[in-house]
């Protein structure tokens, strides 16, 4: 979820669907709504005959049942979405063939540096031929196709394996040899009119996973190098769900059905949002039912951090990606009077041409008579143009760089919390972000200076000890369920230079006369696409995994973070990928499609509904037990104590398979605070063939936790001398997310 993307507002859409008169519905409750029933029919056509046949039972009129549908889904999972009363919902809810019934809402989008900082040098060993192969799926805003990032030049032919198509209309003629499919979606009022990007955030975000390389790309010179994607052989398959006002869940399972069934390999998905339920989560639905045909989901953890139990995407099919920052990070000089000198954040390439300009504040500029709005002095409406214009404005709260830049302004100095400090957004003047403390220091020279006076400075890059987990990365755990630990990983996702549209700004302004094919984004929806790249590349090497193979494999070999942060784990998860070594990984723990059903069934999904939904005939009494305190094979453990008072006690049971070459001895080292007693039984694992599993128990025990914030890491690691296998193992009481 890109942070210098518009802030997308969740909502539902209030669109009316405009039917006669004399229905016992009320048109003014009609609202869009999806009805998911489970595990794909036999055929698409068989599915929107019983869409048809389950709306005119609901709504008793056949032409209201035509008027009402907005979409069937029937490729690659089974259900529709469509206007409905609240009444009508309730009652097609409690219809045996449906699993759930849930609103349509929207949801939000959530590089020269970033790919030689992980270890991934231009130079890289590749299996090129294997990696053109690999279609990644970007259910994002759509693409900009006619940036140099997506020049199919030296490209062949689409993938025999490629059964989707290309989708033209408004500022997209069509598709090349990269970028192999586009889809867009109008769904109900929603018109996008092709897959053209008029956003920015798909591009940015294709480009990182698989950008061919563009030598001296920069922001207005700002970062310049070589932009390139991770593996920059891969296919694009583009599917637009998102525009200006969000992400539609119905466009985003509808992108999923035909993602699925065109034959994508990966599926990178910079989008989330809330949801009550795994079946009322467009996003766990689609990553579900990608899984069980072989397909990775790649998601961004959101934006919410640094508060703990933020993280979306949560699902344990899903690979869920944080955002770290790497050792270049970009800073904006502001120099306030003689006596303040200090760094804010942005993305300015405005040089102004005075040393000095006259300063003011949000509070200082107010229309006479107006009352001033102490959370918010730079509301437009109570700011008097005269005693903007020429200067330097000084806001605390929120403002509309736009509305300033027409009042005249020279630029503005914003006080921001820490969560937006690392990111950095692109403004229509020149703008710096400043932490709390200068903000009061400037507050406290504006009250005792007589001619206030202030300059900022170009963006210039900074060294920075790195990686460290970004403010604005959401932090586990997952609040839907408490048994196993996210994020997964994290990624670069700090001042990311990619791919940008021509179709707006770069700032987004109509007074911004700036348009450029590279821009700076922050954000996880950055370090998604990054370790979607990462998974693909490893798919690259080995086309037969699992992909729960391959989310080991970037778990399990994932560096340590260098900087401490207080969430620990639930900051970073298992830690910062590391393609390369994730190529020869040695372990892998699998998961397999029964391993994902034991895990519903234990949530306490069962019955008629579970069944549906994996497209059996299966129950959870005839799914094998694993056993163990969280009852999966995940390569990671989590143990939540629900009270200061209980000692710490927990078995885990992991079953891991070999990919190695040869014969090969693992032992296991445990690292643990002097509290923790863990135990790994065998501590040696020999292994004489490929593909062989081994299976141990990991017991851990410990006094009762000291404080309602306590968190106890821990990690156990398998080597052969050549590989280190490492999971990390985290303790918490539930009381820390009370606080």
């Amino acid at each position: 979820m890109g942070l210098n993307i518009v802030i997308f507002s969740l909502f539902v859409s209030a669109t009316l669907l405009l039917v006669s008169s004399g229905h016992a519905a009320d048109d003014s409750e009609r609202k869009a709504y999806i009805v998911y029933m489970g595990d794909a029919l036999e055929s698409k056509s068989l599915a929107v005959e019983h869409h048809h046949s389950l709306l005119s039972e609901v709504t008793q009129d056949e032409e209201v049942a035509r008027q009402s549908i907005i979409h069937s889904y029937g490729k690659s999972f089974n259900g529709f979405a469509a206007y409905l009363t609240p009444d009508e919902a309730a009652r097609l809810q409690e219809n045996e063939n449906v699993v759930s019934v849930f609103p349509n809402s929207f949801r939000q989008l959530q590089t020269t540096r970033s790919w030689d900082f992980i270890d991934m040098p231009l130079s890289v060993k590749r299996n090129t031929q294997k990696e053109s192969d690999i279609i990644v799926g970007m259910l994002d805003s759509g693409i900009y196709i006619d940036a140099p990032s997506f020049d199919d030049k030296g490209f062949g032919p689409p993938p025999s394996k490629w059964k989707g198509v290309c989708q033209t209309g408004v500022n997209f003629t069509g598709c090349n040899n990269k970028v192999i499919g586009a889809r867009a979606y109008s769904m109900g009022s929603r018109k996008n009119e092709s897959a053209a990007d008029d956003v920015g955030h798909g591009s940015h975000t294709a480009s990182i996973v698989a950008g061919v390389p563009v030598q001296d790309a920069s922001f207005y010179g700002l970062g310049q190098g070589t932009a390139r994607g991770g593996v920059p052989s891969a296919r694009i398959a583009v599917y637009k769900v998102c525009d200006d006002s969000g992400c539609s869940d119905v466009a985003i399972l509808a992108a999923f059905d035909d993602a699925i069934d065109d034959g994508v390999d990966i599926i990178s998905m910079s989008v989330g949002g809330p949801a009550p339920d795994y079946f009322a989560d467009p996003i766990a639905i689609g990553s579900f039912h990608a899984m069980k045909k072989g397909i990775l989901t790649s998601c961004s953890a959101g934006n919410d951090g640094p508060q703990l139990s933020s993280l979306t995407n949560g699902a344990p099919w899903i690979l869920t990606v944080g955002a770290t920052a790497t050792d270049r990070v970009l800073r904006t000089p502001v120099h306030i009077g003689k006596n303040i000198k200090t760094l804010g954040v942005s993305f300015n390439t405005f040089n102004l041409e005075k040393k000095m300009y006259p300063l003011t504040s949000g509070l200082r500029a107010i229309k006479k008579g107006e009352e001033p709005n102490n959370f918010d002095t730079c509301d437009s409406t109570t700011l008097d143009e005269n005693k903007v214009k020429g200067k330097i404005l000084y806001c605390d709260g929120t403002f509309q760089h736009s509305t300033i830049k027409k009042m005249g302004a020279t630029g503005a100095i914003l006080r921001c919390g820490s969560s937006f400090f690392d990111a950095g957004s692109t403004y229509s003047l020149p703008v710096a972000c400043v932490v709390d403390e200068i903000g009061s220091r400037i507050e406290q020279y504006l009250n005792s200076t007589k001619d206030p006076q202030g300059v900022i400075l170009r963006t210039i890059p900074i060294n920075a000890t790195a990686p460290f987990v970004a403010a604005f990365s959401s932090r586990g755990p997952y609040y839907r369920s408490h048994s196993f630990l996210k994020p997964d990983i994290v990624a670069p996702g700090v001042a990311i230079l990619a791919a940008y549209t021509k179709l707006k700004s770069v700032s987004g302004s109509s007074l911004d006369d700036r348009f450029n094919v590279f821009k700076f984004l922050s954000g996880t929806s950055m370090s998604c696409p990054h370790a979607s790249a990462a998974a693909a590349y490893v798919k690259s090497f080995h086309p037969e995994w699992s992909t729960s193979a391959i989310k080991s494999a970037l778990m399990t070999t994932a560096s340590e973070i260098r900087v401490h942060d207080e969430n620990v784990e639930f900051a970073y998860g298992a830690g910062q990928i590391d393609p390369q070594r994730a190529v020869n990984p040695g372990l892998v723990y699998e998961l397999s499609k029964n391993d994902y059903i034991r895990f519903l069934c234990n949530e306490g999904y069962s019955g008629t509904r579970l069944r549906m939904v994996i497209g059996e005939h299966s129950n959870c009494s005839s799914i094998p037990k694993f056993g163990g305190q969280d009852d999966l094979n995940y390569p990671s453990m989590l143990i939540m104590q629900k009270d200061l008072v209980s000692t710490v006690s927990a078995v885990f049971n992991r079953t891991v398979t070999y990919v190695g070459n040869g014969t090969s001895t693992y032992q296991a080292f445990v690292k643990a605070p002097t509290s923790l007693k863990i135990k790994v039984s065998p501590d040696t694992l020999v292994f004489n063939e490929v593909n062989e599993k081994k299976s141990f128990t990991v017991e851990v025990n410990g006094p009762p936790l000291k404080h309602k914030s306590t968190l106890l890491s821990a990690s156990l690691e398998w080597t052969d001398s050549v590989h280190r296998v490492r999971s990390p193992i985290l303790v918490y009481p539930i009381s820390i997310l009370d606080q």
